[in-house]
């Protein structure tokens, strides 16, 4: 009994050494840059439904992806791309585990974590599978993924109900992104100590700007959902592109389009900035 305690210990410890280890840390980093890179590619498809009509091409990570394929070397650039996500999948899954950052101690925090983690991992083999070819696999149009999805929950018994809760908490979490990138609640996860004061101006700017505009969209698009449930009308579920497209609709017309297509590509600067400067 003893030995198999000790044998449990020794393996919990080497785990735990190996999720704190340099190459998790740089996996993470990496996760970081490739979630900037996302952002940013999503940010250029909005301008150009903003004041083009986008020429057919999707305001998403489906969308982003057949944009990066068709670049020079897009193969390897996917490749590069899903490798550090999955990075970023298993420091977050490390982070529930080991509360290695030091800083996901509750068990809120892991279980945060721990979410993120299958998030990641999610997006990961969506973007492996497209660099393999399989253009329908986890990354397609998320407009038809959300509305497929609603289209099944609504058949469910107490369906409207399903789908108006998961609106509303979409709602609920896109606002408080947005309210904590407005009070830089992201402040306590970076090494601010570290950074020079152009450094840490960039950061407060794309940080707030981003979050908040990331929340807004997240909020918008938990919005549609709670609407698709009280119309008993799965096409009102809307993905990442009609969500973004709805904003063209509203007064402001495309500049307010342009102005939420500015800040997701202040996020993805800021995802940047975080690869160099977050804590992991």
């Amino acid at each position: 009994m003893k030995t198999a305690r000790a044998s449990s210990r020794r393996a919990r410890s080497e785990a735990r050494r190996a999720a704190d280890s340099t190459a998790v840390r740089t996996g993470a980093r990496a996760g970081f840059a490739a979630r900037g890179a996302l952002y940013l590619l999503i940010a250029v498809l909005s301008l150009r439904i903003a004041f083009a009509d986008g020429g057919g091409k999707q305001a998403d990570r489906g969308g982003a992806l057949k944009e990066l394929s068709g670049q020079p070397f897009g193969s390897v650039l996917l490749w590069t791309l899903g490798i550090a996500l999955g990075g970023m999948a298993l420091w977050r899954f490390s982070e529930a585990a080991f509360a290695t950052t030091g800083t996901e101690h509750k068990a809120r925090g892991r279980a945060l974590a721990a979410a993120r983690g299958l998030f990641y991992a999610f997006v990961c083999y969506s973007v492996l599978s497209y660099a393999v070819g399989s253009k329908d696999s986890g990354s397609g149009e998320s407009d038809d993924q959300s509305q497929d999805v609603t289209a099944r929950a609504l058949e469910w018994t107490g369906g409207q109900w399903i789908v108006g809760l998961a609106g509303a908490a979409v709602i609920g979490a896109g606002l408080t992104i947005a309210v904590r990138a407005a009070l830089r609640k992201f402040h306590k996860h970076l090494k601010l100590s570290e950074m020079s004061r152009p450094v840490r101006r960039a950061v407060d700017i794309t940080g707030v700007v981003g979050g908040v505009a990331r929340g807004l969209l997240f909020a918008s698009a938990g919005g549609f959902a709670v609407r698709a449930a009280v119309e008993h009308k799965a096409g009102q579920a809307k993905g990442m592109d009609d969500t973004l497209r709805s904003f063209v609709e509203m007064p402001a017309g495309p500049w307010l389009l342009a102005l939420i297509a500015v800040g997701l590509g202040a996020f993805g600067v800021f995802s940047f900035l975080s690869a160099r400067w977050r804590k992991v």
